[in-house]
């Protein structure tokens, strides 16, 4: 891309008419946030003055671009395409990567054998960066994908302590928030169920419930916790074993919308009225809790927003290593490292809100 091409001008002269250096006019015309409104501007006025237009094949020359990204679900097909959350994710990755021109590769890591074709995948340079969703705690991808230099953004995260960029809503919010709703209801029998216990995600809205108990004055009684799997079935299963150990719960906080419906039809045929016996918050304020009879309350969660946003965050990162001059491939993204990324990594939590309805 250096000197003229066919008459056209290049990125040198933008860079020279703007008075930046290569790296800043390319982090600008690849929608990098990390750039001062004075240059983006003076960028935005070189490219308007020359007539400048980017070659998107030279581009990917370039910087080993492939304009694809990768969303990795290590889901099995079954719950991606039954759960709103997922669906809800990816409507805002894909209108995201629609507005940058970029593709969307949908992707299940499921097994040791899948996640090695991926590792392998990502070594040949197919992809430009990696989203990454519903990670569990011992899950060796988020460090694989960095040490492998392609930039990564994951939704949720695996710890307080998680060194990878991710996007996540506020958890233990959303365990406090229906809690005080609960007891704000006059409820003090209050049951939970709650999703693996490997995933941040569980740990923290059961230690939200916990922190509302305690703010409320309840004392703990753990045969008011059952643990699921954030499907519908395994509600089911944790609302019997609730109700055969603690008979007397007089509401239930599910720790999402999937697993409150599993545990709606077990009350129903316990014979227990919904909200007068048992008081029932989801999370997520997905399509199930809307045509849930009676309509249930939730915390929302802005599933799709998150999943706008760590694109974003995504979509940064990589022009970021184009405008370094490094690629995509193994080792050229330093910057991805987790152990050089942990002190600045981007990190967002987006906040949660209390939809209240007829089931509380």
């Amino acid at each position: 891309m250096s000197g003229r091409q066919n008459g056209r001008p290049t990125l040198e002269e933008v860079a020279a008419l703007a008075g930046v250096g290569r790296g800043t006019v390319s982090r600008v015309i690849n929608g990098s946030p990390r750039v001062s409104e004075q240059a983006r501007d003076a960028v935005a006025r070189a490219v308007a003055e020359l007539g400048y237009v980017p070659n998107q094949a030279a581009r990917a020359l370039a910087g080993s671009r492939t304009d694809a990204v990768a969303l990795v679900i290590p889901e099995a097909e079954a719950r991606l395409f039954s759960e709103p959350y997922f669906l809800d994710l990816i409507r805002g990755v894909s209108a995201e990567l629609a507005d940058a021109d970029k593709q969307l590769l949908l992707t299940l890591v499921r097994t040791e054998a899948e996640r090695q074709r991926f590792e392998q995948y990502l070594a040949a340079q197919r992809v430009d960066g990696v989203l990454l969703a519903s990670v569990h705690g011992d899950d060796p991808l988020p460090d694989l994908v960095a040490r492998l230099g392609v930039p990564v953004v994951m939704n949720g995260r695996r710890s307080e302590a998680e060194p990878v960029a991710y996007v996540d809503s506020d958890n233990i919010g959303a365990g406090r928030a229906a809690v005080a709703h609960l007891v704000g209801r006059g409820r003090s029998r209050i049951a939970t169920i709650s999703g693996p216990l490997d995933m941040y995600v569980a740990r923290a809205r059961l230690g939200g419930y916990r922190a509302g108990l305690a703010e409320a004055g309840i004392a703990p009684d753990e045969s008011l916790v059952a643990t699921a799997d954030f499907t519908e079935e395994g509600g089911r299963l944790a609302m019997r074993e609730l109700l055969a150990h603690a008979p007397g719960l007089d509401a239930v906080f599910a720790a999402s919308d999937v697993m409150a419906a599993g545990a709606r039809g077990v009350l129903r045929e316990a014979g227990r009225r919904v909200p007068e016996d048992v008081a029932l918050v989801g999370v997520d304020d997905s399509a199930v809790a809307r045509l849930m009879d009676p309509p249930l309350t939730s915390v929302r969660q802005p599933i799709e927003e998150m999943g706008r946003t760590m694109t974003r965050l995504l979509l940064g990162k990589i022009a970021d290593t184009v405008g370094s001059g490094a690629g995509a491939g193994p080792g050229a993204g330093a910057g991805c490292d987790p152990a050089r990324d942990s002190g600045h990594a981007p990190r967002r939590v987006l906040p949660t809100e209390l939809i209240v309805r007829y089931s509380s």
